[in-house]
């Protein structure tokens, strides 16, 4: 039986969930370091469930923070797309006159992408800086989301990169969640579930049948191929799986190998030098993809420049995402988002991607969260708003999302996308990304949960 609640259940957020490590994967098992969760339980007497505090809120200002590992080791950009979408929507808040008289005072921590750098920020900014909430947190490692949990501060619209958005209350991720959230552990007893709508779009939108899978020897990459693979094999894929050294990569034995499969689509657990690399391999090769899949995380203008050795390569580029196109400024709030953009961050037009308009989304929906509050602004009523069965779909800029705890998942479930096609012809020669779909919300798939451990 397909389970649904609202206009269209799922989503596609345990795969986006997901989906979010693919970039990551190599730094997630060799950088941060983290204490033992205990060292970060709210101490003795303070407040579980946020009580009725007004901490960070007076009568003229709101103290919201945004936790970005900006400096880790995979680089500056890897992360940084939500805090500068979120802060742009703030800075046009403020703009306007504020929230029931309040300006929004920003304060920002780079938590350098490790475990203790995080527990550092999330302390500096509860603590220290007092702020009423946290927003579009976009961080490697974050071993705070128990302290943040625990003092009951709202984390709104952040990156799950991590499993800390399916397991602590008060924390919600920018795609929703239907996990219990108790705390106790990820997910359901410690079990996640992906949903296989991206391989039935592709399936069916251009009759594709056989995939690549490519890897590095890194138990992480290995990990999440093969998450991959199963999800591939559930729709009927034929999948040619290939792993290649982490410190001497051989694409080109990878690009001969897909040549000679007649692979159309092509997925990958690799960093962005990994998928340079091979693109460059599989033009030389003459390797002539159906599509190049690649995640929201990728969603981005930087393609132009990434794959500037492989326009091949380049042009088969599809991302999915549950999300708007930051490119589709015929949708009035992707309009506004753009627009903010070229005035606060002018320096960024050619750095936009889809997590700078999943920032600005984060802010939207902390910003009505706050806003249902009027001038009576507390974390229990920002809470009540976004633990209300109502979707939210942040004025039509994501796929309507919630956060109603459902029992473990059994059979299928209705689950939604949006898609994107790079094109180097596009926008008169500047090239982007083009979407592919009538609507995010009803291009909808009734689709396998499939279990896996994280």
């Amino acid at each position: 039986m397909t389970r649904r609640s609202g206009p269209a259940r799922a989503v596609g957020r345990r795969r986006r969930r997901a989906a979010a490590l693919a970039g990551v994967l190599l730094a997630l098992a060799g950088c941060g370091s983290r204490l033992p969760e205990s060292d970060f339980s709210a101490p003795p007497g303070s407040p579980q469930s946020g009580g009725s505090t007004d901490t960070g809120v007076t009568a003229g200002e709101i103290r919201i923070g945004i936790i970005t590992s900006l400096t880790s080791p995979v680089g500056s950009e890897t992360f940084s797309g939500p805090r500068y979408g979120a802060q742009a929507f703030l800075r046009a808040l403020d703009d306007r006159g504020g929230l029931h008289g309040r300006t929004v005072k920003v304060v920002t921590c780079d938590d350098g992408g490790s475990g203790i750098g995080n527990q550092d920020c999330v302390h500096r900014l509860i603590d220290r800086e007092q702020v009423f909430a946290l927003v579009a947190g976009s961080v490697l490692d974050y071993a705070g989301a128990p302290y943040v949990s625990g003092k009951g501060v709202p984390d709104i619209g952040g990156q799950p990169i991590g499993t800390a958005y399916d397991r602590w209350p008060h924390l919600y991720s920018i795609y929703g969640s239907s996990a219990p959230r108790d705390g106790r552990s990820v997910g359901w007893n410690g079990t996640l579930y992906q949903s296989t709508e991206v391989y039935r779009f592709f399936k069916e939108r251009l009759g594709a049948r056989s995939a690549a899978v490519v890897s590095y020897n890194q138990a992480d990459s290995a990990r999440y191929a093969k998450q991959l693979e199963e999800g591939l094999r559930a729709e009927g894929f034929r999948v040619l799986s290939q792993s290649v050294d982490l410190a001497l990569p051989n694409f080109q034995a990878v690009a001969a190998a897909m040549k000679a499969d007649g692979t159309e689509l092509l997925l990958d657990a690799m960093d962005t030098r990994g998928n340079a690399a091979l693109c460059q391999a599989l033009d030389a090769a003459d390797v002539r993809l159906t599509a190049k899949v690649t995640n929201v995380q990728n969603w981005s203008a930087t393609a132009r420049t990434a794959y500037r050795d492989s326009p091949d390569c380049r042009n088969s580029l599809w991302a999915t995402s549950s999300s708007r196109n930051y490119e589709d400024v015929g949708q009035p709030a992707v309009k506004e988002f753009r627009e903010a953009m070229a005035r606060y961050y002018p320096d960024r037009e050619p750095l936009l991607s889809a997590w700078e308009l999943e920032g600005w989304a984060a802010a939207q929906w902390l910003t009505d969260a706050m806003d249902s509050c009027g001038r009576e602004l507390t974390r229990d009523c920002v809470g009540r708003f976004m633990d209300r069965p109502q979707p939210y779909d942040a004025h039509g800029l994501i796929v309507p999302a919630s956060f109603t705890p459902e029992p473990r998942p059994t059979g299928p479930t209705r689950a939604c996308l949006n898609a994107a096609r790079w094109q180097d012809a596009a926008f008169d020669g500047r090239g982007g990304w083009l979407t592919q779909v009538p609507d995010m919300t009803t291009t909808c798939f009734d689709v396998p949960q499939l279990p896996y451990q994280p």
